[in-house]
């Protein structure tokens, strides 16, 4: 329970978990523990990797992890935490999602025990009989109790009645897999008790349901998402990793150890007694979560190189010897250079760099989004405090 509890926010109701445990102990049966997981982006973040992490304790203590990927979910579009309808996406786009998704929990999965399960396998199935069968276990007083409808109903904000279905879908999801335990972060509290209302409905043990808490960004002000800017990728390298770490703010070390570092009870009651003794440098906190959290995503020798990279570029103003290099053949739009070297990921964020003055060609800042840069002599590209090009 000590490991279960770790950076958790509730467990309900606690108790029937504790005599879950006891029964899988006693008759040598583990329990199956299922994490659901949309995948409506491409990228997964660190953020992701807390409730991912509590997925892994219970593979460490012998239960059965599955994960259920949401393809057909994610058609429907979580209301968890919207103000708005979630613009639709194909089941297709959703399946090529899905793709990294696996191979990005690869990072912190066991996947030789786990067992990967994606919701279209059955939802996909099911007739509109099924569906009004489903639907008459729940009444709309019930959905407008969750706080996302309530304040989109009492400000006039639409809401389609698909989005009703889609807490009744996510419940089925355990309903099929008889799931004992159901993880996910607290803004899904209301689709994980929906579950257990269902596996009631359909004559089921009721599953237990443990929340993380949403990490809050490298702004320590929204959650962690790709969209606001502040997230951590997990498929980040040790250097973008630490760096970012780096930037977080000082309110957010403790809670950053708790759910982005894994740390232990000890480790965690070590950093908030330094924290609150005047003589210790936030900054020395940082960088010991910095190689915490790369450490649980490659290795220490990553870590102790990552630490040494941005010693030497950051705070001594250095320049890296094996940085990537660009052939430039005819002059070229540098914001076209950033995006086609790969540097980053659309062009539009380069634009933003550009414009945020994050952007130096041979130390020279650019400030200007029409800038050409000719073939003819070799340049040194800076994108960030960590990113660095070679042109030839």
């Amino acid at each position: 329970m000590e490991l279960i509890r770790r950076g958790v926010e509730e467990i309900l109701p606690e108790d029937e978990l504790i005599k879950k445990l006891q029964k899988s102990l006693e008759n040598s049966m583990p329990l199956t523990v299922k994490l659901g997981c949309d995948p409506s982006r491409a990228d997964l973040h660190i953020g992701h990797g807390v409730v991912l992490r509590k997925l892994r304790h219970f593979q460490d203590l012998g239960h059965t992890a599955v994960l259920v990927i949401g393809d057909f979910t994610a058609m429907i579009g979580d209301p968890s935490g919207r103000n708005k309808t979630r613009p639709p996406i194909t089941l297709n786009e959703a399946k090529n999602n899905a793709k990294t998704y696996v191979e990005q929990a690869t990072k912190i999965l066991d996947m030789d025990t786990l067992k990967i399960k994606y919701n279209s396998e059955w939802l996909n199935k099911m007739n509109f009989k099924d569906v009004v069968e489903i639907s008459s276990s729940y009444t709309v007083a019930r959905m407008l109790e969750r706080d996302d409808f309530t304040k989109r109903f009492q400000s006039e904000v639409p809401i389609s009645i698909h989005e009703f279905l889609y807490p009744l879908a996510q419940g089925q999801d355990s309903v099929v897999l008889n799931a004992d335990v159901e993880l996910g972060g607290t803004d899904q509290k209301f689709n994980l008790l929906v579950g257990r209302d269902l596996q009631k409905s359909n004559n089921q043990s009721q599953q237990c349901i443990i929340t993380t808490p949403l990490l809050e960004g490298t702004d320590g002000v929204e959650k962690m998402s790709k969209s606001y800017g502040n997230h951590i990728g997990i498929m980040d390298s040790p250097e973008e990793m630490y760096g970012k770490t780096l930037s977080i703010k000082d309110t957010m070390i403790s809670k950053w150890f708790v759910l982005a570092a894994d740390a232990s009870a000890g480790m965690v009651k070590s950093v908030n007694k330094k924290l609150k003794d005047p003589l210790t440098n936030p900054m020395d906190l940082k960088r010991e979560l910095a190689r915490a959290i790369i450490k649980l995503y490659y290795d220490e020798d990553s870590a102790n190189k990552a630490e040494e990279y941005f010693d030497n570029i950051v705070v001594r103003k250095g320049v890296p010897d094996d940085m990537p290099e660009y052939k430039l053949n005819s002059e070229a739009l540098l914001v076209n250079v950033i995006y086609h070297s790969g540097l980053l990921k659309s062009k539009s964020e380069a634009r933003r760099m550009i414009k945020q003055g994050a952007v130096k060609l041979n130390d020279s800042l650019i400030i200007d989004l029409q800038t050409i840069v000719k073939p003819g002599e070799e340049h040194i590209l800076k994108v960030g405090k960590r990113r660095f090009l070679r042109l030839k």
